[in-house]
């Protein structure tokens, strides 16, 4: 008798453990999960339009110095068709990945090189923290005393502004690996180069992705300055036409040239913030269900 309670109760915790696991393994659908990420973007938009378009009503400005998004939207429509634009655009573009991608290499080979090399960290260590502080605009009478008005003027200031975030990245990555994978790698075999290939540079990843995502933000805003201080003949670039506008007064279209900047910076952001949040999600750093 008692035998047969005690199997009766053991299938009831088995069926609420079954239960519950059935419960912890449900997902949202794809589309309620796009919902949940877009709304607050959108709801975001919504009230920086709001506010906007608050502030041109106020009168603070008159309209045609801040005009509001009634004219600013379709300006923006209008620049969105011509083929001058994306010119501008593909311009733009180009130079901010060739610049990244220089930032990338250089950043990553200095942070490596001073996290491993503990004299070195002690010379250069705050002066790379230093560049990184330092705005880029400083850096263009030099860059232009070297350079001249040229894509070399450009390309040097950009990787001086990205270079220390990704470098910075790299060895805050490094330094927060803990000893105890330090000692498990060597208990494998793992010693010098392949200590940090398969072991300390692995598990530095989410902090590299941070830095990496951070020395973008620095190129982009390099660029944009680079692109209204040096004009490059027949290289009609965003910050180009940005600067034509302002000479000219068109203030919507100068306000629809913002707009486009901004989007392509949070497309961009948005592209690192996915890269980061599957590589912590695959070292366990959050939750798999979220």
């Amino acid at each position: 008798m008692a035998t047969g309670i005690e199997d009766q109760k053991l299938a009831e915790e088995i069926a609420g453990l079954d239960a519950l696991e059935a419960h912890l393994g449900t997902h949202p659908s794809r589309g309620r999960r796009l919902w949940s990420a877009a709304w607050p973007k959108l709801a975001a938009v919504l009230l920086g339009l709001g506010i906007w378009q608050a502030v041109v009503w106020s009168g603070w400005k008159d309209d045609y110095v801040l005009p509001g998004p009634d004219k600013v939207l379709p300006a923006l429509v209008d620049l969105l068709g011509t083929a001058k634009f994306w010119r501008a655009v593909g311009i733009t573009m180009r130079r901010a990945v060739t610049g990244y991608v220089l930032a990338l290499v250089i950043g990553s080979v200095i942070g490596l090189a001073v996290a491993r090399v503990k004299l070195l960290r002690s010379a250069v260590g705050s002066l790379i923290t230093g560049l990184q502080t330092m705005p880029s605009i400083a850096w263009f009478p030099l860059a232009i005393l070297l350079f001249g008005l040229s894509e070399r003027a450009i390309m040097f200031v950009v990787v001086l502004g990205a270079a220390p975030s990704i470098a910075n990245g790299l060895i805050a990555g490094v330094d927060h690996v803990p000893p105890l994978m330090h000692r498990a790698g060597r208990m494998i075999g793992a010693k010098g180069i392949g200590l940090y290939r398969h072991v300390i540079l692995p598990a530095a990843l989410p902090t590299y992705v941070t830095g990496l995502k951070q020395g973008w933000a620095f190129a982009w805003r390099s660029l944009m300055a680079g692109e209204l201080v040096a004009v490059v003949a027949n290289r009609p670039s965003i910050g180009v036409q940005l600067q034509f506008a302002r000479d000219f007064s068109q203030a919507d279209r100068m306000l629809a040239i913002m707009l486009v900047i901004l989007i392509i910076g949070i497309v961009v952001d948005t592209v690192f913030g996915r890269a980061d949040i599957a590589i912590r999600r695959r070292w366990g750093l959050v939750d798999p269900a979220s």
